[in-house]
């Protein structure tokens, strides 16, 4: 496959192409002088020209918080970027109601909780309590889904033995907690736990947090990432072609693409 012509992006910030970029850290230096000079030289460092450190501020005991602000010379290609998706058209409630009344003939059983460490259920939620997002009602609210939502701090052997119990469609995991990876180590632990009982191919496997998207969830070895911003619909669009035998679209390229 031939690149389409290159369609190279610069930061914008007070005028186009200009390349002006914003940047925050924290070095472990005392507030003053010296410290701002630090920042300065950091940010140069990173590839900024002419940084300026527009804030400096003490966050604890001999550790100083800065934002630079300068130009950046790199570009991007948009033109030639590949980037897996999730590509469903999105169905209204009303639609996937009775698309699953006709179609499937019983309601879809979701079962979706934190795992391991993560205490934080704002994500979970959102897609599964009646209340949802944004104005968008939650897996709870639809007549053709049964929700079983377990909150937060769930062991991947719980989860599993819910969704066992309840005969669970699909099993959806939450991650909201990144540091030092801990979202990648904690879903791929529910996948290999699925793969020595012999039931990867029993669930639709499905993995949602602020730092997922969809490239990430299929190298892990889920069947699909939901990222910030997704809605309730969003999920129940997809779960709703992929049971009523409407493989969603590219899904087994996609699936390629993060394999290789």
């Amino acid at each position: 496959m031939h690149p389409t012509e290159a369609k190279l992006l610069r930061a914008y910030g007070d005028r186009e192409g200009d390349g002006m970029v914003q940047m925050s850290f924290t070095l472990p230096v005392p507030k003053g002088a010296r410290a701002r000079e630090a920042a300065k030289r950091f940010a140069e460092a990173h590839g900024l020209r002419e940084p300026i450190v527009s804030t400096m501020e003490e966050c604890a005991e001999g550790f100083t918080y800065f934002v630079a602000y300068g130009h950046s010379q790199h570009v991007v290609d948009i033109a030639n970027l590949e980037v897996p998706e999730v590509e469903v058209p999105r169905l209204e409630m009303k639609e996937i109601d009775q698309r699953v009344k006709t179609r499937l003939a019983r309601k879809i059983v979701v079962v979706g909780a934190c795992t391991g460490s993560d205490a934080h259920t704002v994500g979970i939620d959102a897609i599964l309590n009646m209340k949802g997002f944004a104005g968008d009602k939650g897996l709870e609210a639809y007549k053709s889904f049964d929700a079983h939502n377990l909150g937060a701090q769930i062991e991947n052997e719980q989860l599993l033995e819910r969704a066992e119990a309840v005969g669970a469609d699909a099993i959806l995991v939450s991650q909201v907690i990144t540091q030092r990876n801990c979202h990648k180590e904690n879903a791929r632990a529910l996948v290999d736990l699925l793969e020595r009982h012999g039931e990867r191919q029993r669930f639709i496997l499905l993995l949602g947090g602020p730092r997922i998207d969809h490239k990430l969830a299929l190298e892990l070895g889920f069947d699909a990432g939901f990222g910030p911003g997704t809605r309730p619909g969003d999920v129940a669009s997809f779960l709703v072609h992929k049971l009523c035998g409407e493989e969603p679209r590219a899904s087994e390229s996609m699936r390629a693409a993060a394999k290789a």
